[in-house]
């Protein structure tokens, strides 16, 4: 395969390319979905493919094939250089890469049991015994259960003498129960709320038990049928961990895009209220606020050797003490502004047949000192709230509003009913700056988000956020009066 990849960088060189990079990804994926007691999906896909990008007089081009053959190669390599040269007729101006990528090297996620190494059998009786379990309760209408398993073995080289190899695992899966009853709809989910999936072997799922959180949770979605509203009103809001993950994509990591920054994704994903004039000159949330973005914190879904422009997987503080200090980078966006960025390895392709863009690899906000119990008592009156369950956030990710699937009431310092349709609402720098406490590294968890969108054409990127619960005050909740 080796071969393919210098003929590539040979022949756009010759067809007058200054830089070529090439990747071949080879994918497999297995899926597992239980319907309240039927089997609705297993299946095993597989995908080949090769991807060419050039840069011709400044400009890009790119082309793939999922025909891995001498002639197909020549062929997508000619291609990308066309493209390249029409290029040149858009506005934008010749692009810089910077200092050039000279990687060299193997990486392979570090796994205890290879999930591919496990039975079909073994793994839809997993998912049956749990649906089972929730099932047993009364009152439940509709239990769902699934698992996915992802090899990815991808092969990058540059014209700059970069070689790099990784192969990529990941494993995952989640369980759902759903309630109706008085006029009311109600799930709750397991361990979060679309699947918890990491970049690791079967111990990630196993570990998960989800079978033993089956009846558990479908308890739980039949309480909420009857349980009191969400109260409407400015409170004290404590966050859990899964909730604050998907907050900290939202709020947070869309907003620190480089990309998005500049406008590139104002036509699809918006841009972000993020503008460079804010860089390590803006308070974005409290001093308890502490968020790192980094590709080397297993079992995170952003963590690799290299991203694919062959940048080495590293860590960059974005926010410390509060302040705004650090983007997510490529070659590109890093060599473009006099900012003294560099690129962060966070440009990553869903496929051999998309082009990288900046994605997000973990971002994560940083632990701190408190246990739960100790922040639940220090609280006298709030609500926890926990699992999302809808969120909406405008195209500058400024203004938002999430739901989660269950909140709990706080009173003089404990713990009270539990409460459904929870919501809360804010603005994101007035949001992060009303945090004033989170908890340590015991409750700290590295959640994934696999289903991220962005570009044109679309890609879904696997995205990892590391949280433990946290307290803010003077939050909004409930419907605003």
């Amino acid at each position: 395969m080796d071969d393919f990849l210098s003929r590539a960088l040979d022949l756009a060189s010759v067809q007058g390319a200054s830089y070529c990079d090439v990747r071949l990804v080879e994918t497999n994926q297995e899926r597992f979905v239980v319907r309240s007691g039927a089997v609705d999906t297993l299946s095993n896909d597989e995908s080949l493919g090769i991807g060419v990008r050039v840069l011709v007089n400044g400009f890009w081009g790119f082309a793939s094939t999922n025909i891995v053959s001498a002639a197909e190669v020549d062929r997508i390599t000619g291609l990308a250089v066309e493209i390249a040269k029409a290029s040149a007729q858009s506005n934008n101006g010749p692009v810089s890469l910077g200092p050039p990528v000279t990687s060299r090297g193997v990486y392979t996620t570090p796994i205890q049991v290879d999930p591919f190494s496990i039975s079909s059998e073994d793994k839809l009786g997993l998912l049956l015994e749990s649906d089972r379990r929730m099932g047993s309760v009364k009152g439940i209408s509709a239990r769902t259960g699934n698992l996915i398993f992802i090899k990815e073995h991808k092969t990058f080289a540059n014209s700059e003498d970069a070689h790099v190899e990784q192969t990529i695992y990941e494993a995952g899966g989640g369980i759902m129960a759903t309630a109706r009853g008085n006029g009311e709809v109600q799930r709750r989910s397991y361990p979060q709320s679309m699947r918890q999936q990491g970049c690791a072997g079967w111990e990630f799922v196993d570990a998960m038990d989800l079978v033993g959180n089956a009846e558990r949770i479908a308890t739980e979605a039949v309480a909420l049928l009857s349980a009191d509203h969400c109260p409407s009103g400015v409170t004290t809001l404590i966050v859990g961990a899964s909730q604050l993950g998907l907050q900290i994509h939202e709020s947070c990591g869309h907003a620190i895009e480089l990309d998005r920054v500049l406008g590139s994704e104002a036509a699809y994903a918006g841009t972000s209220f993020l503008t460079t004039d804010k860089l390590n000159n803006f308070q974005y949330g409290s001093e308890q606020v502490n968020i790192t973005a980094d590709s080397v914190r297993l079992p995170g879904l952003g963590s690799y050797g290299w991203d694919d422009e062959g940048v080495p997987a590293q860590s960059t503080p974005v926010v410390e003490n509060g302040r705004f200090t650090g983007y997510l980078t490529s070659r590109e966006t890093a060599a473009g502004l006099d900012l003294g960025l560099k690129p962060n390895g966070s440009m990553r392709a869903a496929s051999w047949n998309r082009i990288p863009l900046i994605r997000m690899t973990n971002v994560s906000l940083e632990p701190g000192n408190w246990e739960l119990e100790d922040l639940i008592a220090d609280t006298e009156d709030g609500i926890m709230m926990e699992m999302n369950r809808s969120w909406s956030i405008d195209d500058r990710r400024f203004n938002f509003q999430f739901g989660t699937e269950i909140g709990y009431e706080i009173k003089k310092g404990k713990l009270g009913k539990i409460l459904r349709n929870c919501t809360y609402t804010g603005i994101t720098p007035e949001f992060w700056n009303s945090c004033d406490a989170v908890c340590n590294d015991k409750l700290w968890t590295m959640w994934g988000i696999p289903n991220c969108g962005k570009g044109q054409p679309g890609q879904i990127g696997h995205t990892g956020h590391g949280a433990a619960p946290a307290r803010f005050r003077n939050i909004q909740v409930g419907v605003m009066k």
